[in-house]
């Protein structure tokens, strides 16, 4: 799998930093999974973190030991937690839903694609995870902030360019794309949105509401 499409170094040090919502923290972890380029760059991250600490630069109360201590307590135990790729989901995201696409909950957006809304903790964002048969097309829009999506089957295009199993399209309020997807397999992507989207067509914009997209 050869992946031409990358995250930027603000995310990775969001991500390294637990300052992103977790809506993006999921899609990040699931493309440092199948990213070897984005997987070391994120370690490098995490590298710098410990360094800054050890140095002393980062002050911690006399309760932090505890707290940390209490924290890993209550874990469950990594056997039980931790879980392998399952299908086309990587282990962050089989994870996150619990098992592979038989334990996703799909709901028809028409024309034959689908979207499930997965839960998250914080209010950030939202992310889903979304079916687009081959040769359909989304309607086209923009955004009212940060996207990302990531390609886990299939592939699909738009007017920046391909992006197949493993790229990530990190898109802002100033793209305005019509993503299509390729002929052939499902494409399934991974997405996060910050705020909604904004569409240009009169119908997408009535069932919005309804779709929660």
């Amino acid at each position: 799998m050869t992946i031409r499409h990358h995250l930027s170094d603000q995310l990775l040090m969001g991500y390294a930093t637990g300052s992103l919502p977790e809506a993006f923290s999921l899609v990040v972890a699931t493309h440092i999974s199948m990213c070897d380029d984005c997987r070391a760059r994120a370690e490098s991250y995490d590298a710098l973190g410990g360094a800054v600490i050890e140095e002393g630069y980062a002050a911690m109360s006399e309760q932090s030991l505890d707290a940390c201590l209490a924290r890993v307590a209550g874990l469950a135990p990594i056997s039980a937690r931790r879980r392998g790729r399952d299908g086309i989901f990587p282990a962050p995201l089989a994870e996150h839903i619990g098992g592979g696409p038989s334990a996703v909950r799909w709901r028809p957006l028409g024309l034959g694609a689908k979207q499930a809304i997965l839960r998250v903790s914080d209010t950030g964002a939202t992310v889903r995870l979304l079916s687009i048969p081959g040769g359909a097309a989304m309607p086209e829009h923009s955004h009212r902030g940060t996207e990302l999506t990531l390609v886990l089957q299939g592939a699909f295009r738009d007017e920046t360019d391909r992006f197949g199993p493993g790229d990530i399209e990190v898109a802002d309020d100033n793209l305005e794309h019509t993503p299509v997807a390729e002929e052939g397999a499902v494409c399934i992507c991974l997405a996060a949105t910050e705020g909604k989207l904004r569409f240009n067509g009169l119908i997408p914009r009535l069932a919005q509401p309804f779709f929660r997209i």
